[in-house]
């Protein structure tokens, strides 16, 4: 992963760790003073966000022990892991860019795309000049390799 999407975990991680986490137990304990647990909205609502609190907190930690962080300045080269790539799509002559990062980064709104998809897939070891043919849920489309960048 890059180190912007390993900083960005870690971010989250404490924030569920020291703010969601304490105002969760803070929320549930108000509930149990509710009495009937069987029958209190509040304290089944606090339990499962609890549970997805959790969830999420050991999911990131998960990720982030088993995370190898690659600076994407020290590589040049085909496109690989890191790169920002610029391409034209041949039917439309829409320009496109993306920076190929880890599934657990990936944002294709914020331009940032997930390594294991088919575009992804497709432009790995390409290099600038290079046509692409990529088969996407929209239908096959073919890209031009415009420019690849390493920041």
């Amino acid at each position: 992963m890059t180190r912007a999407g390993h900083t960005a975990l870690d971010t989250e991680l404490k924030q569920l760790k020291s703010v969601e986490r304490p105002a969760i137990i803070k929320a549930i304990a108000e509930a149990r003073e509710h009495g009937d647990l069987s029958e209190n909205a509040e304290y089944h609502s606090a339990k499962e966000k609890q549970s997805f609190i959790e969830g999420r907190i050991k999911e990131i930690e998960g990720v982030l022990s088993l995370a190898e962080v690659i600076d994407p300045a020290k590589l040049s080269g085909s496109i690989k892991f890191g790169a920002t790539v610029t391409v034209v799509d041949e039917d439309t002559d829409e320009e496109k860019s993306w920076q190929i990062v880890g599934e657990h980064e990936a944002d294709i709104e914020r331009g940032l795309l997930n390594i294991k998809s088919p575009i992804a897939r497709a432009l790995i070891g390409k290099d600038e000049g290079d046509s692409v043919e990529v088969r996407t849920p929209g239908g096959e489309k073919s890209y031009e390799v415009l420019s690849i960048k390493y920041v």
